[in-house]
């Protein structure tokens, strides 16, 4: 029975990514727990594209959802930089920027009459540049293969398989490399979406009030104010 509608969609990409920052901030990445942790979290980055995607094709004004990303995207930098790294200022930005990124792609490829080899060169620089944001390309890739197959919903979940055992590959590699092959394990837990989405989420928005739209928006650089803060001063 399909039971989760989008404002219960967005709620739980909300407390994985809670529990996954939780981890980074105070639970050792190797441990069981930490591995636990972050598999829930993975459910996070995948469920915010495919939202990115559907807020994109029902968005009644694509310009203000853009503004809105954008500024946002802004003001979390520095909630964002304190988390990471207990500084004001660092070269990076949280997954809001991704996904502003994002929609900005969305709408090149759908609004634009590019050639279509300029719009593949334009999709490949916004990757490049994701890579100053929090779950960078797959944030970008996955939205633009939803939008793409919107007519073919079984190559919208290959595309979502091929992208993120990519991604999976790449990063278990990497941690062999570094010689913590288990370290990574907990990049599987993506696969936790598809099933979710497939069988338990009905389509619906839920109830429409305001809150539910601006709650993210500013739970996301608050919950990373409250974790540094917590960090730094308390334990």
């Amino acid at each position: 029975m399909k039971v989760i509608n989008r404002n219960a969609l967005k709620y739980i990409a909300i407390v994985a990514m809670l529990i996954d920052h939780i981890a980074w901030a105070f639970v050792p990445t190797g441990s069981v727990l930490g591995q636990v942790m972050h598999f829930i979290g993975r459910l996070t980055g995948p469920t915010m594209a495919y939202m990115l995607y559907e807020g994109y094709i029902h968005t009644k004004n694509v310009k203000k959802y853009a503004i809105r990303l954008g500024v946002f995207a802004l003001f979390s930098w520095i909630p964002y930089s304190l988390f990471e790294t207990g500084a004001w200022y660092y070269p990076q930005f949280g997954v809001i920027f991704t996904l502003f990124l994002a929609l900005l792609v969305l709408c090149m490829w759908d609004k634009t009459d590019l050639p279509k080899a300029v719009k593949v060169i334009l999709v490949v620089l916004a990757c490049i540049l994701s890579v100053l944001g929090d779950w960078p390309i797959f944030d970008i890739l996955w939205p633009l293969f939803l939008f793409i197959h919107r007519d073919n919903y079984k190559k919208q979940w290959l595309s979502f398989y091929i992208i993120i055992a990519v991604e999976v590959a790449f990063t278990t590699l990497t941690a062999f490399m570094g010689g913590n092959p288990f370290r990574s394990i907990f990049q599987f837990g993506a696969f936790m979406v598809p099933p979710i989405l497939m069988y338990l989420y009905n389509g619906e928005s839920g109830s429409r009030n305001a809150f539910h739209k601006w709650f993210f928006y500013i739970f996301y650089p608050l919950h990373l104010l409250i974790l540094w803060a917590l960090k730094t001063y308390v334990f």
